[in-house]
């Protein structure tokens, strides 16, 4: 197989091509932008799925945002895929979904504190919105908030082969220890039904 080396003319080439594709201005000019960068990265070495897996790993080097990466990656995509180079093509980073909600969807402090409020009564569930809100975590790792992680000021969560660490305000940890003590519960769970079970989303629904 004869050596693949990109010039200047594939470059004018893959140029006349967004163009007879109707690209916008603003789109062919990004698509030359990155495909330039990714030329003078390689200079006038031989391409091959190497090369371009070593220039999507300068990419997050240079600490570009995930997003911007792919972007680019997908330029360099494009004309490789024009050139017919396909085996040389790499896989965009993959992108964790966004877990973040709209404004509109965000609960006030007014709202919150009116949350608080009406769960007075309920010790357990005032303890418990107040866990999540203060550290964001979810329903279904409440299993990780045990008594031994909270003497420890930390809760591990293990989800799908991740770990992370999920700090805890001193103000809670005290708030919890104090409900655990008096429900007399000495190990495990925090949140736990009458039966010892880690409440889930049902039982939390019902309250």
């Amino acid at each position: 197989m004869a050596a693949r080396i990109i010039t200047t003319d594939h470059l004018n080439q893959f140029e006349q091509y967004l163009i007879k594709e109707e690209k916008s201005t603003a789109t062919v000019e990004k698509y030359l932008r990155d495909v330039r960068a990714f030329f003078v990265y390689i200079g006038k070495q031989p391409l091959t799925k190497e090369v371009t897996i070593y220039y999507k790993k300068h990419l997050e080097e240079q600490k570009y945002a995930l997003r911007s990466i792919n972007s680019m990656l997908a330029s360099v995509n494009s004309l490789l895929e024009f050139l017919n180079w396909q085996d040389c093509k790499v896989k965009s980073l993959k992108q964790q979904r966004a877990v973040y909600c709209s404004e509109e969807k965000e609960l006030t402090k007014e709202e919150y504190m009116r949350l608080l409020k009406a769960a007075e009564q309920q010790e357990q569930l005032h303890l418990l919105m107040q866990t999540i809100c203060a550290t964001g975590i979810r329903v279904s790792e409440l299993k990780f908030f045990t008594v031994e992680a909270l003497k420890q000021g930390e809760v591990i969560v293990q989800c799908k082969n991740k770990t992370r660490t999920v700090l805890v305000p001193q103000k809670l940890i005290k708030m919890l220890l104090k409900f655990t003590k008096r429900k007399g519960i000495q190990s495990g769970a925090v949140f736990v039904t009458r039966n010892g079970k880690t409440l889930n989303r049902s039982n939390i629904w019902t309250q």
